[in-house]
């Protein structure tokens, strides 16, 4: 129960479908933390009763809920987005495999420099089948306006706030199309890979 650990975006507004109005939260929080973490811990335990699921021996008291105020967001969505469809670990952060061992790299979060790492080959299977949900279960779910199936109530929203994301779209640069060195034409990227060689003979930094 320890390792349970869950992240929500919850936005300080409400589109108001009575009387078509976007209503603001006043304040950072919507709620007590202290608060939330008694309540998902108590329905949290009372689903796994009714589900007749074993508990552990141990079940703290306490649960620990970490409410933050992350402005407009974008910081946080970008993280999560990182967060949930990067991967595990990147191909590129495998520095070595060998003798049974591996190494990676890492960034500490608290520092933001990248750290070494060397350890059995069963114990980096273990990191990385960690991040693999059981079946039946889902990496991310949407919710409220933000749910695939609430285009209108977007559309709502877009028109109170006058927003166009049009514009937004029109905006943004495209990306440089890399040319041939042969006849200078734009070449199409079909895939992308690392050289197997390159990760495996690549030197750990010391």
């Amino acid at each position: 129960m320890a390792g349970l650990l869950r992240h929500m975006v919850m936005p300080a507004a409400i589109i108001d479908k009575t009387h078509k109005l976007w209503r603001t939260k006043e304040g950072k929080y919507l709620f007590s933390h202290k608060a939330l973490a008694k309540v998902f811990r108590a329905k949290m335990l009372t689903r796994m009763n009714k589900e007749k699921l074993a508990f552990p021996s141990t079940i703290p008291k306490q649960w620990v809920v970490d409410c933050k105020f992350v402005g407009a967001g974008d910081a946080a969505l970008i993280y999560l987005g990182r967060y949930l469809y990067r991967g595990v670990i990147r191909e590129q952060d495998i520095l070595s495999c060998r003798d049974g061992k591996v190494t990676y790299r890492y960034q500490d979060s608290k520092t933001k420099h990248y750290k070494t790492k060397t350890v059995s080959g069963a114990d980096f299977l273990w990191l990385v089948l960690q991040h693999v949900l059981p079946k039946g279960f889902r990496r991310a779910r949407n919710f409220g306006f933000l749910h695939p199936n609430s285009k209108g109530v977007i559309m709502l929203i877009q028109s109170l706030l006058k927003f166009d994301p049009t514009k937004l779209l029109l905006a943004l640069k495209p990306r440089p199309q890399v040319a041939c060195k042969c006849c200078g034409g734009k070449m199409i990227t079909g895939r992308r890979r690392i050289p197997r060689g390159a990760v495996m003979l690549q030197p750990v930094p010391t």
